[in-house]
């Protein structure tokens, strides 16, 4: 099949103008388009592509995600490194986002968050595969981030 990579996301939210505030204030992306009332578009800074997520208005009455539910579990996005993490994680306690937690998966970092409708969100930085912890799954880990734990005083 000639796939070329994943063009984009489109999530269900319940307040078009909140959640457009949210993706570009605290998830730091830029709206690339929109159609008035109903979607918004957005892109990574410096991605030419004509959006990488969008956002479908379906009102305030609409479900939140359920957590054994068919469907979406979580949209991720890249960083360059793995500081990038720990700024990214500051900002959003700073925006009072609502936290999920950090995890060294072995394979890559992970700083996981919601969106105001209760979507799962992630940054991640994708380690090396060099790096990756030998003769274990370097999918299995479920360490904290150093940041967190200190952060929090575990």
């Amino acid at each position: 099949m000639p796939l070329k990579k994943l063009g984009h996301v489109v999530l269900k939210v319940r307040d078009l103008d909140r959640s457009e505030a949210f993706y570009t204030e605290v998830v730091g992306l830029r709206v690339s388009g929109r159609l008035p009332g109903r979607m918004v578009f957005f892109s990574v800074p410096g991605n030419d592509d004509s959006h990488d997520l969008a956002i479908w208005n379906v009102g305030p009455d609409a479900a939140a995600p359920q957590p054994k539910q068919v469907g979406l579990f979580h949209i991720a996005w890249q960083v360059e490194r793995p500081e990038d993490l720990e700024t990214l994680y500051g900002h959003l306690v700073a925006k009072g986002a609502r936290l999920h937690g950090t995890t060294d998966h072995g394979a890559n970092l992970s700083v996981y968050f919601e969106d105001p409708d209760g979507n799962m969100l992630e940054f991640t930085y994708e380690q090396p595969r060099e790096s990756w912890p030998p003769g274990r799954n370097p999918f299995a880990g479920r360490e904290p981030l150093p940041f967190e734990t200190a952060r929090i005083g575990r």
